[in-house]
């Protein structure tokens, strides 16, 4: 199969040397069984990538399983994963197969694995190793034939030196290594994307494609697209439904993009989309909280300089101004639960953490 044939197969959009060499290198470790890890931003489209690699391997006719370890509470992604016996513990009401038992002699997709919680790693290790692992609760080794493809966003060399991420295991998963270069380093494929997805969007609407100005594509090309496909997708439907005349200009896009950003900024914030009411409150609750991250390192700055310089006049600080981090972050995460009417996923992409630490924080605040 050529490359222009796989992509095609596959739904992998560009013609930028970057896609089609790693196509290339996709196309010669697929039909393998080797370890794969893929790596990139968010929204570079891994979990494409990673069906890509099933359905060309010789598993194409067993189940692909996809699991975002992020999205998953602590507390149940063993579970999730492993399956339980009946009665293993409180909620257990019968016999569960995990994510390795549905996709024997098929292949796994761990997405967001620089979320598995530690003691989850030291399983996965001797799953990969062994290929058997037991059920919670249960007294009996299950065998498996598991093919392995993770994906993160996350620098993994850098959580294994913080030590967030087992290193055995790191080097287990980077048998074969495949980084997924952002949008904004291959412009020459945002025209091509943006022509796929004003005819998807079209024919599952049932509407005419609108036509698109050659100053609103130099527009598109020009902008830095912080969210990858992922945003270029959504500003591209969204300009669809809000147009009326079939025609999409600058004026189309320039209230769908925010170039006041820094590409640093974008780095810890969700990638903004629109101007909308909601959209504008949700800008307000990071900008808040930013002003509250800069408050605290400059109180930590005044301490540190205050211990070393005792000559130095005491500050006066009205006792009742000092809150507690905790109090803090308790609020924060109060307000974002209100605001987005307790949508777990969507207060921990306001607050720049994992569902899984939302949890723990609910729990650990009574919140939950």
């Amino acid at each position: 199969m050529k490359v222009e044939e796989f992509q095609k197969k596959f739904g992998i959009i560009g013609k930028s040397q970057e896609i089609c060499d790693l196509v290339d290198i996709t196309m010669q470790v697929a039909q393998s069984d080797i370890s794969i890890l893929i790596t990139g931003e968010s929204g570079v489209g891994k979990e494409i990538f990673a069906r890509a690699i099933h359905g060309y391997s010789n598993r194409s006719g067993k189940e692909l399983v996809s699991v975002n370890c992020g999205a998953i509470p602590e507390g149940i992604l063993e579970s999730e994963l492993f399956g339980h016996k009946k009665g293993s513990f409180t909620g257990a009401i019968d016999d569960r197969k995990g994510y390795f038992e549905i996709a024997d002699e098929g292949t796994l997709f761990l997405d967001e694995i620089a979320e598995m919680p530690f003691t989850t790693q030291v399983k996965l290790l001797r799953v990969l190793e062994a290929k058997e692992f037991m059920r919670i609760g249960s007294e009996t080794v299950t065998k498996v034939d598991v093919r392995i493809i993770t994906a993160t966003n996350k620098d993994l060399q850098h959580e294994v030196d913080t030590k967030k991420f087992r290193n055995d295991l790191y080097f287990r998963l980077k048998a074969v290594s495949l980084n997924i270069p952002p949008l904004r380093s291959r412009r020459g494929d945002i025209l091509e994307l943006v022509g796929h997805f004003l005819k998807n969007y079209s024919y599952n609407n049932r509407r005419t494609a609108p036509r698109i100005t050659k100053e609103a594509e130099q527009l598109l090309v020009k902008y830095n697209w912080p969210g990858n496909i992922r945003e270029l997708k959504n500003v591209i439907e969204t300009a669809i439904a809000l147009s009326r005349n079939g025609i999409l200009d600058v004026e189309n896009f320039t209230p769908l993009l925010n170039e006041t950003r820094s590409e640093d900024d974008f780095r810890y914030l969700p990638v903004h989309i629109n101007r909308s009411a909601e959209s504008l409150d949700r800008e307000m609750v990071y900008r808040a909280l930013i002003e509250i991250k800069k408050d605290l390192m400059d109180l930590k700055q005044i301490a540190a300089k205050n211990q070393n310089e005792e000559s130095v006049a005491p500050i006066n600080i009205n006792p009742n101004e000092i809150v507690a981090l905790d109090a803090i972050e308790k609020q924060a995460i109060i307000n974002a639960v209100n605001f987005t009417k307790h949508n777990k996923r969507k207060a921990a992409k306001l607050l720049g953490i994992s569902e899984r630490t939302l949890y723990r924080k609910l729990k650990d605040y009574g919140l939950d």
